[in-house]
């Protein structure tokens, strides 16, 4: 299974204490026993630049690295490995209502595979397992960690993020820490081809797309007590905003791991409203 045990990227005390915060079981079931008495803090964020990049991947080697109780959607033996990395737009409680505009907007890059179907206890809606969470904000990283379990985040120790009207990019280093590398860059294309194994799964562009950006619930793992985390999202995407992407560089740390059986597919999102709607351990 997949490790998300945090590394600080920087080297030094200050390092060492993030991490032991992070990392702390005993801060996790307190916040557990509280928080889940409590109603769910929604949260909102204007996204925008939603770079995503897709491989298929061997799914007995992507099935490694998944807990009981979580099946993978696949194809032939195939499935979507798909890293999306977006800028956020004040990112914070909905209940801020306009104020929400003095929040700052860090970098996020999600790290995924897709289920076959929900585990027991959670509704029956389309929904990804969370391998791998970074940010580029240490308050951030550090919150997700200490007050919810659907985020595994890690803290970049460098981030970038750029679109422009005939390209995007976006990256990530490790420096010492747990975050995975990262290095994407694509052009902006009119073409709306698929190569011949991503067409075999999904028959064309638009229902491909849909496929990997349409999805409404997410889970991951709890390694403190072995048990699944389940969050419902609200994110929708209008697939006619969306914009093709012919990927000319595509390194990413998790391939080694998922062996890789087909080109990378990669899109553009320009903006999407992003609302998480709720979390409870299943």
């Amino acid at each position: 299974m997949q490790d998300n045990t945090y590394r600080h990227p920087r080297a030094g005390w200050p390092g060492r204490l993030f991490a032991a915060l992070a990392n702390s079981t005993r801060f996790a079931n307190l916040r557990q026993a509280i928080i889940s008495r409590l109603p769910f803090l929604t949260l909102h964020s204007d996204v925008r630049d939603v770079v995503y990049v897709s491989w298929l991947v061997d799914a007995a080697a992507a099935q490694q690295l998944l807990p009981p109780g979580a099946t993978l959607w696949q194809r032939d033996g195939k499935t979507p490995f798909t890293v999306l990395t977006y800028r956020h737009g004040h990112f914070g409680p909905a209940l801020l209502g306009p104020l929400r505009r003095m929040l700052p907007s860090p970098l996020q890059s999600n790290w995924r595979v897709y289920l076959d179907h929900t585990p027991a206890g959670a509704p029956a809606v389309p929904c990804v397992y969370f391998l791998k969470n970074i940010m580029d904000s240490l308050p951030h990283a550090l919150g997700t960690r200490l007050f919810s379990d659907i985020l595994p985040t890690h803290l970049a120790a460098g981030m970038t993020l750029e679109v422009t009207a005939t390209q995007a990019r976006c990256s990530v280093t490790s420096g010492a820490g747990s975050a995975p590398s990262l290095d994407v860059q694509a052009d902006i294309v009119t073409d709306h081809a698929l190569d011949a194994g991503w067409q075999a799964l999904f028959g064309n562009w638009r229902d491909a797309v849909a496929f990997l950006a349409c999805q409404d619930a997410a889970i991951a793992h709890v390694p403190r007590n072995g048990k699944l985390v389940f969050g419902e999202i609200d994110l929708p995407v209008d697939l006619d905003q969306v914009q093709a992407l012919t990927a000319l560089r595509a390194d990413c740390g998790l391939l080694a791991q998922l062996q890789p059986v087909s080109q990378p597919f990669a899109f553009l999102v320009p903006k999407v409203p992003f609302k998480a709607l709720s979390e409870h351990l299943l």
